[in-house]
C-alpha cells in the first residue's frame, strides 16, 4: 500500500557497465543459477515465487533453455520489468543521478547496487563511519551464435540434465588446452586504478585469476569435461569451454565462467584459440567493474536499516549477497521488514540469507545463498537426501510463515 518515489539515474547517467535505459538491465551473466529445490538457490527462487516476486514472474516469462539453471532473455527480462515499474500507479519514476543520502521524513532504501556511483558511495561510507568495501566483478563474453564452427562445437548439457542441450560445447585435447592457459597468463590484462585495492568474490572470479593458481585449475573449474562427453565420438575431450543460450532466439552465446579483466584486443586473440570459436565474433567482450558493499552485521540493524541513520535502508547487493536472485530476495526482505512484518523463520532461504547480513565476523565478503546458510537438520542425511528435506522443511515453514504476512500486503 505504499506509495513510493523511485529515483533512477539513466538515462541521465549510466555505469561503465551498462548499456541500456532499461530497468534490470543484467550486465554480467542471463543465468539465475540452478531451478532444481536441491539447490539452495533454486529454493530462495520458489520462495520469492510464492511471495508473488515480479521480478521471478518477468524471469519465468522471458526463460531460455539452460539445462537445469534458470537464465533469461536478457532484452525482453528488462523490457517487462520496465513496463511493470513504469505502469504501476503507487511507483513515480524520477531521473535523476543522486550524489548523498536523501533527507527526508519519510523511508528512503538504497538500492544501488554493486555499481553505486562513486559520489553516493563515498557519502555512504561517510555515514557508516568506516570506509566501504570494494571488490572487482568481470563480465563474460557474448559471440554471435552463427561464428560458432559446429563442425567442431556440440551441443550437450552436462549430464544431459534438463533435456534441452541448451549449452554449446567447445572440446580441447591436453595440448589445445595448455596453450590456451599460457595464452591467458601471458595476455595483456586491465589493471585496477592504484588507489582502489582488488578483492575478487571467490564466486565470480576472472579466468586469469584461476590460472594463475595452477595450470589444471581451469580445468577442474570451468573448463571441467566431466558429464560432456562428444557424442559424435563418445570420447571425453581433456577440457571444455561451454557457451550459454542468452536469446529465446538462440542467436547468441555467453561464454559460461569465463568472466574476465583481459583487455579486448586480447580477449579476441586469446579466444578465438578456442577449438569452434576461431571465426567467433563477439557482440560484446568481457569486462571489470568495481562492486561496492557494506559490512551488514556491523552497519544495518535486524530490519536492514542504517544503524548511523535512522529511516535510511540498505536492500540488494550493496548490502553484501551476492547474485541476481539474493539481490531480489535482499528487495523483499528489506520491504517486508520496514513494512513491520516478522523476520521469516531461519529455516527457510530468506532467512538464511537475512542471517547473513546479521552474523558478524572478522572477514565480512559477499556470499551467494549457500545451504550452510540455512539452519541444519536435526537428523543426519545423505547429502541430496539432506538437502531434499531441508528444502521440504523450507517451503512448509515458509507457507506458515507468509501466511501471516497477508494483512500487510495491499
Amino acid at each position: 500500500g505504499f506509495e513510493v518515489t523511485l529515483v533512477e539515474q539513466k538515462p541521465k547517467a549510466r555505469t561503465p557497465a551498462q548499456t541500456s535505459d532499461q530497468f534490470c538491465e543484467l550486465v554480467c551473466s542471463n543465468s539465475m543459477r540452478g531451478a532444481a529445490l536441491i539447490n539452495a538457490v533454486g529454493l530462495l527462487k520458489e520462495e520469492l515465487r510464492r511471495s508473488g516476486s515480479l521480478i521471478l514472474a518477468c524471469a519465468d516469462e522471458t526463460r531460455v533453455p539452460a539445462g537445469g539453471a534458470l537464465a533469461v532473455d536478457r532484452d525482453r527480462f528488462s523490457e517487462r520489468i520496465t513496463r511493470a515499474l513504469t505502469n504501476n500507479p503507487r511507483i513515480t519514476i524520477e531521473h535523476r543521478v543522486v550524489e548523498s543520502i536523501p533527507n527526508l521524513d519519510h523511508p528512503v532504501i538504497l538500492a544501488t547496487g554493486p555499481l553505486t556511483g562513486d559520489a553516493l558511495a563515498a557519502d555512504l561510507a561517510r555515514t557508516v563511519g568506516q570506509a566501504h568495501l570494494a571488490y572487482y566483478d568481470a563480465i563474460a563474453p557474448i559471440l554471435d551464435a552463427d561464428s560458432i564452427d559446429m563442425s567442431i562445437a556440440y551441443r550437450k548439457s552436462r549430464y544431459d540434465k534438463g533435456g534441452d542441450d541448451a549449452y554449446v560445447n567447445c572440446p580441447l585435447d591436453e595440448a589445445q588446452y595448455r596453450a590456451f592457459v599460457a595464452a591467458i597468463l601471458s595476455a595483456q590484462k586491465v589493471e585496477p586504478r592504484a588507489f582502489e585495492e582488488t578483492r575478487y568474490f571467490e564466486g565470480c572470479l576472472p579466468i586469469e585469476v584461476m590460472a594463475s593458481r595452477g595450470e589444471m585449475t581451469l580445468a577442474f573449474g570451468p573448463m571441467k569435461p566431466v558429464g560432456l562427453e562428444d557424442p559424435r565420438t563418445g570420447k571425453r575431450p581433456f577440457a571444455v569451454v561451454q557457451l550459454r543460450q542468452e536469446d529465446e532466439a538462440g542467436s547468441a552465446f555467453n561464454m559460461v565462467g569465463f568472466q574476465t579483466r583481459m583487455t579486448w584486443p586480447e580477449q579476441k586473440r586469446v579466444f578465438c584459440m578456442i577449438p569452434g570459436l576461431e571465426k567467433a565474433e563477439f557482440l560484446r567482450l568481457g569486462s571489470v567493474h568495481r562492486n561496492t558493499f557494506v559490512n551488514a552485521p556491523e552497519c544495518l540493524d535486524d530490519a536492514m536499516q542504517l544503524r548511523a541513520r535512522p529511516g535510511v535502508y540498505l536492500a540488494g547487493q550493496v548490502t553484501g549477497v551476492e547474485g541476481y536472485v539474493e539481490s531480489c530476495a535482499g528487495g523483499l526482505l528489506c520491504a517486508l521488514l520496514l513494512a513491520g512484518a516478522p523476520a521469516p523463520p531461519e529455516t527457510t532461504a530468506l532467512g538464511g540469507m537475512l542471517g547473513h547480513l546479521r552474523k558478524k565476523v572478522n572477514d565480512y565478503q559477499p556470499s551467494n545463498i549457500t545451504w550452510a546458510h540455512v539452519a541444519p537438520l536435526e537428523v543426519r542425511k545423505k547429502k541430496r537426501d539432506r538437502y531434499e528435506a531441508m528444502s521440504e522443511r523450507a517451503l512448509r515453514d515458509f507457507d506458515g510463515w507468509f501466511a501471516k504476512l497477508k494483512p500487510l500486503l495491499v
